[in-house]
């Protein structure tokens, strides 16, 4: 067995489900040196939530930030989180912009490209894994991990295998709410070992408190890489403490290599921001804890928090409970899919109204119509037909891949957003989030012309001096 390999999550998925991924780009600056001669396997610092947030929060381009990090970090390899068809929005994109988006982002610096479906439908990946492999990148796949009736060791070693064919240079354990247990993850992993040779990467959340142990299984029983965070931005919604595990792995057959002394310098440069976090109330304690509803409703920290907002709005969080028991029924009801974003919002949205109106799926928003559709993809288990018939009625159920359906997007969506375009990646975040971006680029021209208006006079001052 050869040394285990660490990606480091604190640039995405660390602040993401702490933080909420408000960590901006000039926080990360100063310590991006330091966190390039560690060692890592990989720095996982774009793409899931980061791409709106910069947008949408931080009067950011996330562009920008890439090229940024790329110019500091000259030894690791740089990795995004894709949602497969979904690129970085929330429903199917057309080819075209997949591509183009997959292009962009390679060749401002993205090195590894790990893309997921929602549904673990790998016809929505193709796109974007063979875009992948055409830029150079390596392109990982991830396997939805969940836990239900249909979901056994041999529909993941069947799935493992369909992306190992399809060119998957690495396929990883995509494990978001912290659901694998440590024993299952040695039997699970033993065999997906047995069916592919590609490296297999472990990502979990310490979310129900098992992810530590889970990775230890997990490293036992032939895993090559395991995705953690760095003490500060650690546990709870987030990954397993970076420093932990490497300490765990000393000195055995398992050893990371890497530097206890390294990666505390790292440590103490995150400690402040993560205090600057904890007094602004953006870090928020309840998602340190150990949440062992997860396990018992399959219910990821973040759809737990969406939850109890929707349920703020109406005035009603005394029926969280009842709507936590109405995930899972509804969950079946829709064969059984993942609950990760979108799906996790699509049950999760239709659990409450459930429960709000007091009569099952007597309103049923547009994404679960969609969804039962066929829209998203196919779920792991065909939905009963009853169910078909109460939320689309008579409506066909689509069986082709959803973005067969789709026309070619990308020049209509420049001729639409020309007036704001500054470079090329504009148009992919129009493309992604249309009001959002247009905020943005309003924002930077106003900028842009207050700094510029700055130039003229200073530059009318000296003139006249």
């Amino acid at each position: 067995m050869s040394k285990v390999k660490v990606t480091e999550t604190i640039l995405r998925d660390a602040h993401q489900s702490l933080i909420a991924t408000r960590m901006k780009t000039e926080e990360m600056l100063p310590i991006l040196e330091a966190l390039d001669e560690i060692g890592y396997h990989a720095l996982e610092m774009w793409g899931g939530a980061t791409y709106d947030a910069s947008l949408r929060f931080l009067d950011e381009d996330p562009w920008e930030r890439l090229r940024i990090i790329r110019k500091k970090v000259k030894k690791t390899k740089l990795q995004m989180l894709l949602r497969g068809q979904n690129l970085l929005g929330y429903k199917h994109y057309s080819d075209d912009i997949v591509e183009e988006f997959v292009k962009r982002s390679v060749g401002n610096g993205i090195d590894i490209v790990r893309m997921f479906d929602a549904l673990n439908d790998v016809r929505n990946l193709r796109v974007a894994l063979e875009a992948a492999k055409k830029e150079g990148a390596h392109a990982q796949t991830g396997i939805s991990y969940t836990t239900s009736p249909v979901h056994t060791t041999d529909v993941y070693v069947k799935l493992a295998k369909e992306m190992e064919s399809m060119g998957a240079d690495s396929i990883c354990i995509k494990d978001m709410s912290g659901l694998l247990t440590p024993y299952y993850a040695y039997e699970l992993i033993s065999e997906l070992k047995k069916a592919v040779k590609v490296p297999l990467e472990l990502h979990s959340h310490s979310t129900s408190g098992l992810a530590s142990m889970t990775y230890i299984k997990g490293i036992e029983a032939g895993v090559n890489i395991i995705d953690t965070a760095i003490s500060p931005f650690a546990l709870g919604t987030s990954q397993p403490p970076t420093e932990s595990l490497v300490a765990t792995l000393k000195n055995t057959e398992f050893d990371t290599g890497l530097s206890i002394d390294k990666l505390n310098v790292v440590a103490e440069y995150f400690n402040p921001i993560r205090e600057k976090s904890i007094e602004s109330g953006l870090l928020n304690p309840k998602v340190l804890g150990v949440n062992i509803n997860a396990l018992r409703y399959q219910v990821p920290g973040g759809m737990l928090s969406n939850l109890v907002s929707q349920l703020q709005v109406q005035n009603a969080l005394d029926k969280f409970d009842e709507v936590l028991k109405e995930v899972p029924r509804v969950r079946e009801d829709l064969g059984y899919p993942p609950l990760v974003t979108p799906t996790s919002q699509i049950v999760g949205t239709q659990a409450v109204l459930n429960v709000i109106t007091g009569e099952r799926y007597k309103m049923i928003p547009k994404e679960v119509k969609a969804y039962v559709k066929g829209m998203y993809g196919k779920p792991t288990v065909t939905i009963k037909d009853e169910i078909v018939k109460k939320i689309i009625g008579d409506e066909e159920v689509i069986t082709c891949r959803p973005a067969d359906l789709i026309e070619p997007q990308l020049q209509s969506i420049r001729n639409e957003m020309k007036e704001y375009l500054e470079q090329e990646e504009d148009v992919l975040s129009y493309a992604l989030f249309p009001q959002v971006a247009i905020n943005y680029f309003k924002y930077r021209r106003a900028l842009k012309y207050n700094i510029d208006s700055e130039i003229v006079n200073m530059n009318e001052k000296t003139h006249a001096v």
